[in-house]
């Protein structure tokens, strides 16, 4: 077993780490950008180690001082928690250079399933159901236009080096076609240096469902069910919750089935989870897979017993797992408060927290670093706490998460609480005949004013 991990992450993620760190008795390394020197993961780790000024790729993006960091500290692991350098294939490789365990896929798997394209292709050889649409990149508008009249309007076009929206966008007839490649093209190379587009039938009334898996190093992998991440607005996750008011039990050991399989044609080492839009009639397609933990990992975790950090370690230091699957025994819901005003288009608010109460009781998690006089910097994501609570049925889950909402107080900034207790008594998100635009077409936002 390791003896020190660096956590080459910030906020939250970095102290969940270190928390299952100490009960593995495992040193820890915490790196901070200046921004953050008084940010409690600073506070709880072992030991810490500036490693440059507020912007990302001057601190967390920077390998060479993370690197160094590690060795001076003596770290024989570095976890690199979600976002950041976390699906970084060359990050990785550095590490694995250096003989420094990085907890997380190899490089080759995160370069197979962090190019979109490639990534249906290795999923739709190893038999999971992909959605239709091209083979690989698209190089022509020429040739865009030939496959959407092909696969049928309406279409949409992604980015393949994409993430949070950016390079997307949905095409509902062949009048519309140009403006939208063209305009995809342009909004890919700003956000990742990287223009290649791809095209797809568009999933109408779709579901996030996203399966979680765990592999170890010598080939074997289970799945720990689905979790249902279709509250989003503009591809952003808010909502997460598990088991999902859609999935059938039958639906749920098939797309499970069909998770292990994706992950056992690359041979994936550690915690990841395989993404599937759901249609209006029950199928399910391949939309991508995250090479690493996912924000939404605690509701999982509430309602299995099992704690995925202290996975993806033991698996990272050579330990094998059961290779059991695991179902839901309760229900679980994440919503995530951000640092930002629902009221004003989610605006972001960074600021000093002036006064702070966090909600307890039974059922009741929070995973979060901040309290009473810290100032939450605007450097970095929004997401400042995350709430979860479970319960013995998704109706007993939403009340317990409106009681947890209305004790949850953080003044001196705008945050999402409200949006949240507003959504909780929305009819149709308490129905669960939802899909991922509710936000845009289904709910009031002037109301939150």
């Amino acid at each position: 077993m390791f003896k020190k991990i660096l956590i080459a992450n910030r906020g939250e993620i970095a102290l969940r780490v270190i928390r299952t760190c100490k009960e593995m008795d495992i040193r820890t390394v915490a790196v901070y950008s200046t921004a953050d020197r008084e940010s409690l993961h600073v506070r709880f780790a072992d030991e810490a180690v500036c490693i440059g000024a507020p912007p990302s790729k001057d601190s967390y993006l920077n390998i060479p001082r993370i690197i160094s960091a590690a060795e001076i500290t003596n770290a024989d692991a570095i976890h690199p928690g979600y976002g950041f350098l976390s699906e970084n294939e060359e990050f990785s490789a550095v590490c694995h250079e250096y003989g420094i365990k990085f907890i997380g896929p190899s490089p080759q798997m995160i370069n197979l399933m962090g190019d979109k394209s490639t990534a249906k292709d290795t999923m739709k050889k190893a038999g999971v159901p992909t959605i239709p649409g091209s083979d690989g990149l698209v190089g022509t508008i020429e040739e865009g236009l030939k496959i959407a009249k092909k696969i049928k309007y309406p279409v949409i076009v992604k980015a393949t080096a994409g993430g949070g929206g950016k390079g997307m966008r949905i095409i509902k007839n062949e009048s519309e076609f140009k403006k939208a490649w063209d305009e995809a093209k342009r909004e890919s190379a700003a956000a990742f240096g990287n223009d290649g587009l791809y095209l797809e039938k568009f999933v109408e009334e779709p579901r996030h469902i996203e399966i979680q898996i765990v592999g170890d190093q010598y080939g074997k992998v289970c799945h720990l069910s689905e979790r249902d991440c279709s509250i989003q607005r503009r591809h952003q996750k808010l909502v997460e919750e598990t088991p999902s008011p859609v999935v059938t039990q039958e639906l749920r050991e098939k797309m499970g089935a069909a998770a292990i399989r994706g992950a056992e044609a690359i041979k994936y080492e550690g915690a990841g989870t395989i993404e599937f839009l759901v249609d209006k009639h029950g199928d399910f397609y391949f939309m991508e897979m995250n090479t690493r933990i996912q924000v939404e990992h605690p509701i999982t975790e509430e309602v299995t017993d099992y704690d995925l950090i202290k996975e993806q370690i033991k698996v990272a230091a050579g330990v094998p797992i059961s290779g059991t699957n695991y179902f839901p025994n309760l229900f679980a819901m994440e919503c995530r408060i951000n640092a930002e005003d629902p009221a004003n288009g989610f605006r972001p608010s960074p600021g000093k927290i002036v006064n702070l109460h966090m909600p307890g009781g039974h059922g009741v998690r929070i995973d979060s670093h901040i309290y009473a006089g810290y100032t939450i910097p605007p450097n970095y994501d929004s997401m400042i706490a995350k709430l979860i609570v479970s319960g013995q049925s998704r109706e007993e889950v939403i009340t317990r998460m409106k009681r947890a909402l209305s004790e949850f107080v953080i003044e001196g900034i705008k945050t999402t609480i409200p949006f949240h207790l507003k959504l909780m008594d929305n009819q149709i998100f308490r129905s669960g005949k939802f899909t991922t635009s509710f936000l845009e077409t289904s709910f009031n936002f002037d109301d939150l004013k």
